[in-house]
């Protein structure tokens, strides 16, 4: 034979040991036995006698065990049950050991992270002690236990167990079961019983992830039952962070009601009547700010609509692309010193500027100039926003989160995911108010509004869903229940994060004029007549409240009341405003849908930098395989 041929078979050779060897190895539990010692107090001693073949495939350092520490009970409580291993040994001698926790309970590590085996045969003997795990019922007691836990990766050959009670206990009843979770098949047998021990066998292999599950009763008054005090001890101990999370919320929601009582209770409002005529010394961005407490991006769009109406820019609007120029007319007088510092920041470069990402430092610098003015001049006057008293709140809700930390499976992962998901919330909030204000204003808008709220639903549901899934998680180390008394306790905050926001005295009688000028800008033309005295409806009347109508949110019915008038005009004259030019035929309707939400929608956008956003009864034939208390599983590391 070649030598370059044999060179060949043997490097396959290697290679086909390399990478079958894993997949031919023949790693199983030959033996598992257990002996459940039961003392009077109810304290279980249990001794598991494991023997294993080790080939190096996954068992290379040893065996790891998982028990279950945390259980529902029946109703739908949790149950935290003790565990404290005693001894680790293999071959007979003592073998070192470690713990990890995991999500609902505990591994045991059997071996060393730096000492590898030989291939070949082992035993292991883990021992420990756990408690809480006898079931009390009218008129038995009764031990329900999962012998080997249904989590192994490996077949076991053979599997028993001794259940061994204080001395002198008759035995009423008994049954076993085996296979996958939740299987009643019985491949298995009674083997002894004799005075107060009776001891299992299965009678076929059990495959990886099948166990075998007994249950044995016994009469009552043999082991001692928890009274009253010891069961109602237990529960607060086993949720703590329910009970912290409770009474955490009603601590809070006391706290805000007595602040917002005393402190964002809003004073009545007066008798509303229509009004021809703004609050004096008040732009439409003012207005709307008064009116919502606080500053959006249509503000500022009803500040380019006002200097626009004024003739100091014009509006082009190229299917939803707007553009920003600025006119050569002198109209300074006209404006405000607000107007005209918007101006000069909007212009400071050039006299053109389109409302896109790349010019998102002049846009987002004049949106600050913006409401820094409007803040300056309005706030304090005109409302308060009690934001200091919002600070104990927060408090509270920390001490909450921390609770639920402190009491959960996983400590870290629960403070990591308590922590993400209180600061993801307040950015869900924000999307989910934009995307409810989005749909508002497309419920009384054309088919461009209704296309900013689609597409603001579709941007806001995958942080929805990375909300979904952060809770999900924390659940998962924490409980149901604190996770939702965590969420209660956040949407709290956020709600009177807005109720205690209260008007002035001055704010809000500014607001009932603003409420009276919003009632004759929305009225009906069929209402119009019940109106006393009304300005006569032109395009230039159009024009001036048209700012205002959209700072108060009724753009659409204020311009459905000239739609046919201002259509005359254009048959007539060709009227078109000359501050706005638009992609299509001029209509009253579709102008308002354009200045509305698509000019805020397109400067939300543009002012953002590219890249920011982004079981009881199992003696007596109801139990299955996998339940009761113990098993868990295992695998090899």
């Amino acid at each position: 034979m070649p030598k370059s041929v044999l060179r060949g078979f043997l490097l396959l050779l290697i290679t086909f040991q390399f990478f079958c060897g894993p997949l031919l190895a023949n790693e199983r539990i030959t033996s598992f036995d257990s002996r459940i010692t039961v003392d009077a107090n109810g304290l279980l001693t249990v001794t598991e006698t494991i023997s294993v073949v080790a080939e190096g495939s996954e068992i290379k350092r040893g065996i790891f065990r998982d028990f279950p520490t945390t259980y529902t009970d029946r109703a739908g409580h949790r149950v935290r049950v003790d565990f404290t291993p005693l001894s680790v040994e293999r071959d007979g001698g003592p073998e070192s050991y470690h713990l990890e926790e995991m999500g609902n309970g505990v591994r045991v590590y059997m071996g060393q992270a730096d000492v590898f085996l030989a291939p070949g045969p082992y035993t292991y003997t883990l021992t420990y002690q756990t408690s809480r795990q006898i079931g009390f019922f009218a008129d038995y007691d009764e031990l329900y236990w999962n012998v080997t836990g249904n989590g192994w990766s490996f077949p076991i050959d053979t599997a028993s167990a001794t259940i061994v009670l204080p001395e002198g206990t008759p035995l009423l009843q008994h049954a076993f079961y085996t296979g996958p979770q939740g299987s009643t098949a019985a491949a298995a047998e009674m083997t002894r019983q004799e005075g107060s021990s009776i001891s299992f066998s299965t009678t076929a292999p059990l495959a990886a992830h099948e166990g075998l599950t007994v249950a044995v009763a016994w009469p009552k008054g043999v082991v001692a039952e928890p009274d009253a005090a010891d069961r109602a001890a237990s529960f607060v101990k086993d949720n703590l962070d329910v009970l912290a999370a409770a009474t955490g919320l009603l601590i809070l929601l006391a706290y805000y009601l007595v602040v917002w009582i005393f402190i964002g209770k809003d004073p009545p409002a007066g008798t509303i009547i229509p009004r021809y005529e703004p609050p004096k010394g008040f732009s439409p961005a003012a207005a709307r700010f008064v009116m919502r407490m606080g500053f959006d991006h249509k503000a500022f769009a009803c500040a380019l609509v006002e200097l626009a109406v004024k003739k100091n820019l014009v509006i082009e609007d190229d299917q939803g692309t707007f553009t920003l120029k600025r006119t050569r007319e002198d109209n300074n007088d006209a404006l405000s010193s607000g107007e005209k510092t918007l101006v000069k920041k909007l212009f400071a470069v050039k006299e053109t500027l389109k409302l896109k990402q790349t010019n998102h430092l002049v846009i987002q610098e004049a949106i600050s100039a913006l409401e820094k003015g409007l803040r300056d001049g309005f706030e304090t006057l005109h409302f308060k926003r009690n934001s200091r008293y919002l600070l104990p709140g927060l408090g509270i809700t920390l001490l909450v989160l921390l609770a639920i930390i402190l009491c959960a499976h996983d400590s870290a992962a629960a403070g990591f995911l308590g922590l993400w998901l209180s600061i993801w919330t307040a950015g869900c909030y924000a999307l989910l108010l934009q995307t409810y204000n989005a749909w508002r204003t497309a419920a009384s808008s054309g088919f461009v509004a209704k296309g900013a709220a689609v597409a603001s639903t579709l941007f806001t549901l995958p942080f929805l869903a990375g909300w979904i899934f952060g809770f999900v998680s924390l659940v998962l180390v924490a409980s149901l229940t604190s996770v939702a008394g965590l969420a209660a306790v956040l949407a709290l905050n956020l709600l009177f994060y807005h109720l205690l926001k209260a008007p002035t005295i001055l704010g809000r009688s500014v607001m009932d004029q603003l409420e009276g000028l919003k009632m004759y800008l929305s009225v009906a033309e069929k209402d119009r007549l019940n109106l006393l005295n009304p300005p006569e409806k032109t395009p230039a009347l159009f024009e001036q409240f048209l700012p205002w109508a959209l700072a108060l949110d009724v753009e659409q019915q204020w311009s459905e009341q000239f739609s046919d008038l201002l259509a005359q005009a254009g048959r007539d004259g060709g009227y078109a405003p000359a501050w706005y030019t638009g992609h299509g035929a001029f209509s009253s309707g579709g102008l308002a849908s354009s200045l509305g939400s698509s000019l805020a929608s397109s400067i939300s956008s543009s002012s953002t930098a590219p890249g920011s956003s982004s079981g009881s009864g199992g003696s007596s034939g109801g139990g299955s395989s996998g339940g009761g208390g113990g098993g868990g599983g295992g695998g090899g590391w």
